[in-house]
């Protein structure tokens, strides 16, 4: 049986997994066998930046609350 390259949903779903460190071991051998460091890279990068936007914007949320 032939493995398929990782689709972008299942990217997303490895570098989520590796944000709470829980990965399956088939997964993560599919990774570094099939996928490409790229996509995994610049999804981190987009998935990182996305999470410091969403606390800066809970964090204004709460002060301007608390105010």
């Amino acid at each position: 049986m032939t493995e398929r390259k990782p689709s972008i949903f299942d990217v997303i779903k490895s570098v989520l997994a590796s944000f709470f460190g829980v990965q399956s071991d088939k997964n993560r051998k599919r990774d570094f066998q099939q996928g490409s460091p790229a996509q995994f890279i610049i999804v981190g990068l987009l998935l990182t930046i996305l999470f410091i936007v969403g606390m800066i914007f809970i964090v204004k949320i709460i002060l301007a609350a608390a105010t």
